[in-house]
């Protein structure tokens, strides 16, 4: 069994990113439906890019 795969965390920024963004939303919920749905959506753009660069930097070592 590949034990680099159970080490390598770096796709956990994907569901923490989108795990904040929908805790930021809930705080601009009541003003504004969209603005709920932006934070959602900036928070998975900020973890998918999270993730390229944390597995680019584990791919050099």
């Amino acid at each position: 069994m590949d034990t680099k795969n159970k080490e390598d965390k770096s796709t956990w920024a994907i569901g923490g990113g989108l795990l904040a963004g929908l805790g930021i939303g809930f705080f601009f919920l009541q003003t504004s439906v969209l603005a709920f749905v932006g934070c959602i959506i900036a928070g998975l753009g900020i973890g998918l890019i999270l993730t390229s660069i944390i597995s680019g930097v584990s791919k050099q070592d």
